[in-house]
């Protein structure tokens, strides 16, 4: 293993490389720009390329076209940017188009504080496109992490076909940490695309006798095939039999739905025989393992489940988790996002506590200590 010192973005940059990223659309936007910088520079030097689009819009467009041409192609944004791409990102879903979409989250709504973090788009990763739908959404807490999540994005949006979105936040994407890189990234898993077997006179993109993700064709190879944001049936032309509609509607969430046991990823710190739990993910999950590091030292049965897959939820881990702890804390930087899920989960067998900031600022261990000391029974 390679040590380097990286930026959080850098790393992401790094890991899309690594993974077999070769196409890269997108639009400068604190807090995630140095993600376009480090892949103008580096894509040329892997036979990549790189462009820099009119605007957020575009740039999603422009990778879905990308994917299509064969090449696994990503872009980074943060909140106002995001707002703009979600149209195409429901259009990737409903063409199962595989893509990688970073955002480095920023204080909002609007404009709102560029330069500053928050956790306030959660709920817009998981909602943010309109109409029903599953979506993948990883969310890195360290550096390292920012490089192998990114390498695991694309993964599983070449293997469920779908768009995956890096959920991180301006301090992940602007900290720097030692990051322990394989030396061979050929030794990686990566996961190909699944192209089809049969001739192009019977591809069907969207055939789903065989399995619930299709092969999907490279244009360019001599298979001609219709993708349209419209609802369709096997053949990717549009349909209004309702039959067609609800089978394609019910594959489309099966295809998640029905692995999350595969996609779902937690980290856990001292949980066996803990009595509280705090759960978290980002950067407030580096606040609260200091905080479980330092509340251990006094003696106090507290532990930490660090969640790095948002959506699909895991919820059988949260109710596992529920059911030997009598508190679980949620810290966010939002008014409150995901808890609703950890209560959701908890269905009542533990008590679920918020702890938000929304200042602009992380909350500090100090704080998360102060609150636990005032309202837990630990």
């Amino acid at each position: 293993m390679a040590i380097e010192l990286l930026e959080g973005n850098e790393a992401c940059a790094e890991g899309a490389i690594a993974a077999g990223c070769r196409f890269f659309a997108g639009y400068p936007i604190t807090p995630s720009t140095e993600i376009a910088e480090y892949m103008s520079e580096k894509l040329p030097q892997v036979s990549g390329k790189f462009i820099q689009m009119e605007d957020e819009i575009a740039s999603m467009g422009a990778i879905i076209g990308g994917s299509l041409a064969g090449v696994k192609a990503m872009t980074a944004t943060s909140g106002p940017g995001f707002s703009l791409m979600q149209e195409n990102i429901g259009y990737a879903i409903m063409g199962e188009i595989p893509c990688v979409v970073v955002n480095v989250q920023r204080g909002g709504p609007s404009t709102g504080l560029p330069t500053y973090p928050s956790q306030a788009d959660v709920m817009q990763a998981r909602w943010g496109t309109h109409g029903d739908h599953d979506i993948i959404v990883l969310s890195p807490s360290t550096v390292e992490e920012c490089f192998f999540e990114t390498v695991r994005a694309f993964n599983l949006a070449e293997q469920y076909r779908t768009p995956v979105i890096v959920l991180t936040d301006e301090v992940i994407g602007h900290m720097s940490e030692k990051v322990k890189l394989p030396d061979d990234y050929s030794k990686l898993a990566i996961v190909p695309r699944k192209e089809p077997s049969v001739p192009p006179e019977q591809y069907l993109p969207y055939d789903d006798r065989g399995s619930d993700v299709p092969p999907l064709a490279i244009y360019g190879k001599g298979y001609r095939f219709h993708v349209t944001g419209l609802t369709h049936d096997v053949s990717g032309f549009p349909t209004n039999d309702h039959a067609k509609i609800k089978r394609k509607m019910d594959r489309l969430r099966r295809k998640i739905s029905d692995h999350v046991d595969e996609i779902a990823s937690v980290k856990t710190l001292h949980l066996d025989d803990a009595k509280v739990a705090i759960f978290a993910y980002g950067s407030s999950a580096r606040t609260s393992k200091q905080v479980v590091m330092d509340m251990r030292a006094e003696g106090k049965e507290i532990g930490l489940m660090n969640v790095l897959t948002m959506w699909p939820f895991p919820e059988k881990q949260v109710r596992a988790l529920a059911a030997k702890v009598h508190t679980i804390l949620v810290p966010e930087l939002n008014f409150g996002q995901i808890i609703y899920e950890v209560e959701r989960c908890a269905a009542g067998k533990a008590k679920v506590m918020g702890i938000n900031r929304y200042d602009g600022d992380l909350l500090t261990p100090e704080e998360i200590v102060d609150y636990i000391k005032k309202n837990v029974n630990l």
